[in-house]
């Protein structure tokens, strides 16, 4: 039985945020996750995907990000616990135990439960022929940028992904970028963007289409794309991204007698707990009035969680805030020597 302050569940970049605050503060914490890297939806589906909107960084990829949070966890070594599920959740007096699919136990008085929860897979084309391709020409997420150069791509898609990624491979790809409406929800900025490349021509926009087949014997080579009003259009294309968002499978999660609400769990905004004492949730998988699907949302929230587990974890002590630029004993926790 593996005795820890706080239990992380999900190695993504809220995960990993938390896990430093636990720390800054002189919690433990171990992290488990149920993919085999660390770094969550990130690292998993979007690696080379451009992130815009995390603070002081004008731009970088989920892989970067993922990478900067391990490095800012390096002088704590903390343990982590991959390609393992959390199936089980109990209460025994004020620990929670848990036990993983593979037979590992913790016992503690703090679970947070980070961003993705359970297993989650891309939603899919229904169209039959799709499957043929699937995995070679219709793809739902981008691992490596580069085998799209020089590429026809087609884009399906309304969402920040479709549109981001169709702004950063139009730099190197011939790009359709199709979606159903006329109204994209992705950034409006990116939106204005993709609507000035199409102008200038270097990605073609269709709305108010969807695709309607593929064709092609061993490798795709056109699609055809029908609009509202019934009209065809034949596309030549190497490759098919699809971005319709993800289904979210919650698993386990759904008992351990949360108040889940839609596939999401109910938080306060003090704490970042749920209806059981002692178990938090934040990322995209916490609801509450107000709740931004954001990475830095998922920063923030993991910060107030951090040290809310303090109560818990040390009865005894009373919590002192401190900033990490005047504490020493922060400054001594990082290794910084003045």
């Amino acid at each position: 039985m593996i005795k820890t302050d706080a239990l992380i569940i999900g190695a993504g970049p809220t995960g990993l945020f938390t896990a430093h605050q636990l720390k800054l503060i002189g919690l433990n914490c171990e992290i488990v996750d149920n993919l085999d890297k660390i770094g969550g939806q990130c690292i998993e589906l979007y690696p080379d995907k451009p992130i815009y909107d995390i603070p002081a960084i004008p731009e970088c990829t989920g892989e970067e990000l993922t990478n900067n949070l391990i490095e800012q966890l390096k002088p704590f070594n903390i343990k982590f616990h991959l390609s393992e599920r959390v199936d089980e959740l109990k209460k025994n007096n004020s620990n929670w135990e848990i036990k993983t699919n593979k037979g590992t136990k913790f016992s503690t008085p703090n679970v947070i439960i980070a961003g993705g929860v359970g297993s989650f897979e891309p939603r899919k084309f229904n169209l039959k022929e799709c499957q043929k391709y699937e995995n070679n020409s219709v793809l739902y997420s981008v691992k490596d940028k580069t085998v799209f150069k020089g590429k026809t791509v087609s884009i399906f898609g309304g969402g920040d992904s479709a549109v981001d990624w169709a702004i950063e491979l139009s730099k190197d790809s011939k790009v359709n970028l199709i979606h159903r409406r006329d109204e994209f929800r992705g950034a409006q900025l990116n939106v204005n963007k993709v609507h000035d490349l199409n102008k200038s021509g270097k990605i073609k926009l269709f709305t108010k289409y969807q695709l309607k087949t593929v064709n092609g014997k061993d490798n795709l080579e056109n699609i055809e794309i029908e609009s509202d009003d019934k009209e065809i259009k034949k596309l030549d294309t190497d490759y098919i991204l699809g971005f319709f968002g993800l289904i979210m499978q919650l698993g386990p999660i759904a008992d351990w007698g949360l108040n889940i609400d839609k596939k999401t769990i109910p938080v306060d905004t003090e704490k970042f707990e749920t209806n059981q004492k002692g178990i938090y949730a934040v990322g995209d998988i916490c609801n509450y009035p107000g709740k931004l699907k954001l990475i830095l949302s998922g920063f923030h929230e993991g910060a107030l969680a951090a040290r809310a587990c303090f109560k818990l974890a040390r009865p005894d002590e009373k919590y002192r805030f401190e900033f990490t630029t005047s504490s020493k004993t922060i400054k001594n926790r990082l290794g910084i020597k003045e």
